[in-house]
């Protein structure tokens, strides 16, 4: 699963990697937490232009009576997102991005959990395989949303847990945001993300509080990089 991630990104370098018409306005986040806006990135489907939004990260169904049940589709299994009511109609024509330059996950200890950060090679940002939906409450407001697709882990997430989120490749990234791209190709996509090419250390327990949200969130402590 995924649970909490940061992106601290300079927004120059946002615009230059993911190929964006303008430059985003975001501010540094080091420690995001479900409900919280987060970046994403959709494709037009008219003009092919790549489109920057904030979205509140929780996927509310269209027919959901409240926001509440956002907090709960936070992530979305890749091997059943085709089937389960709540991710099938954004599989086939909401798909996005969600950015992020690292994530947390939690080892459990004897003294606690203890969380470990973990990032591509070089600290190089990447894009979550995300889905998105609009949602309208009974007085009119509009909420846009969205969820983090998960996977089963890859030998270096395996040790602390089982599942992990779909990281894209540079070469997938594309063709999960394109619209035109067929069904049974998206799955193809939707795979644990290379051992070799990330790397993750245990960070301090303050970032367990989701509103401790500073550069010390991502910093190595004692234990060293794995």
């Amino acid at each position: 699963m995924c649970g909490r991630f940061s992106f601290y990104q300079a927004p120059e370098t946002v615009a230059e990697l993911f190929k964006l018409a303008g430059i985003p306005q975001i501010k540094p986040r080091y420690n995001i937490a479900p409900t919280q806006s987060v970046p994403t990135v959709l494709q037009q489907e008219e003009t092919e232009e790549r489109q920057f939004q904030m979205m509140r990260w929780g996927l509310i169904p269209v027919w959901a009576k409240d926001v509440k049940m956002g907090a709960k589709l936070v992530n979305a299994r890749s091997e059943t997102v085709a089937e389960k009511p709540s991710f099938r109609s954004p599989f086939r024509r909401r798909r996005c991005w969600i950015l992020a330059d690292g994530f947390y996950e939690w080892e459990t200890t004897d003294s606690g959990k203890q969380p470990f950060y973990f990032q591509v090679k070089e600290g190089q940002p990447f894009a979550f395989a995300g889905l998105w939906e609009r949602w309208q409450s009974p007085d009119g407001e509009v909420i846009e949303s969205c969820t983090i697709l998960t996977t089963e882990a890859n030998e270096l997430m395996s040790r602390i847990h089982v599942r992990m989120p779909v990281i894209l490749s540079p070469t997938s990234r594309d063709r999960w945001l394109d619209p035109a791209t067929p069904l049974d190709e998206l799955h193809s996509l939707l795979t644990p993300y290379d051992s070799q090419e990330m790397i993750s250390y245990p960070v301090s327990r303050m970032m367990n509080t989701p509103k401790t949200d500073s550069p010390d969130c991502v910093q190595p402590i004692a234990g060293g990089e794995g």
